[in-house]
């Protein structure tokens, strides 16, 4: 597994952030925001669905499965990948 950018990769069309890290906060508000008024089943579809709409943009089957063995991984007791 080494094809996954896990390295902070966030950035806007034309701007250049003054840290490193600003796109990746900016991320993370447009998603809570995105959540915003939502009931917890609304807010699981959303999650779902745009990681639906995200895989389908990266396309890369490899990637993919890469990127969930580890999302997988420290969830905790009871949640180990499978082997």
């Amino acid at each position: 597994m080494n094809r996954l950018n896990t390295k902070p990769n966030f950035t806007t069309s034309g701007q250049h952030p003054r840290q490193a890290y600003a796109p990746g906060d900016d991320f993370y508000d447009a998603l809570i925001h995105a959540h915003e008024g939502l009931t917890d089943a609304q807010s699981e579809r959303l999650n779902a669905r745009l990681v639906l709409l995200l895989a389908n943009h990266i396309g890369d089957l490899d990637v993919l499965r890469e990127a969930m063995a580890l999302a997988r991984t420290d969830l905790g007791e009871g949640t180990a990948a499978p082997t």
